[in-house]
């Protein structure tokens, strides 16, 4: 029965492999992504995370920055 299952009639090379490519795959774009995320993340606060409370508190006021928040949290 085992061997049944490792072998798959003939079809487990093809079915390892594209299961092993998914896997891969999945991992390259989550790495991907991932870095891309922590870049934008130190973009970030390297240009807002210096902001005071003061001048946080301003920037939300803004029309514009009020649109863009309201759409975000609509989504």
């Amino acid at each position: 029965m085992i061997n049944e299952l490792l072998f798959m009639n003939g079809y487990a090379v093809y079915v390892m492999s594209a299961f092993g490519f998914t896997l891969l795959s999945f991992l390259g774009l989550y790495m991907i992504t991932k870095l891309q995320f922590v870049k934008e993340q130190s973009k970030f606060v390297a240009k807002f995370g210096s902001l005071n409370p003061e001048k946080a508190n301003s920037a939300k006021t803004q029309r514009i920055n009020k649109e863009i928040l309201a759409n975000a949290t609509n989504n």
